[in-house]
């Protein structure tokens, strides 16, 4: 029996850094969730700008103190 493919997903071959993948599989244990699925909305966050506005932000309060 085949499994069925997520809607949505697309299988793909990327090269990362073992201690990223590290890092997100340690996070992953942590949180109960896959290292697959936190990369996924780590890059997510990263395209829909909240990384960056995060970062903007820090930056702002860092220098007003």
């Amino acid at each position: 029996m085949r499994k069925r493919k997520p809607e949505g997903k697309k299988r793909v071959t990327i090269r990362l850094d073992s201690d990223i993948i590290t890092r997100f599989t340690e996070i992953g244990e942590k949180s109960g969730l896959g290292y697959q699925t936190l990369i996924n909305a780590a890059l997510r966050e990263y395209l829909d700008g909240k990384v960056e506005k995060t970062l903007r932000r820090i930056i702002r309060e860092e220098l007003q103190s």
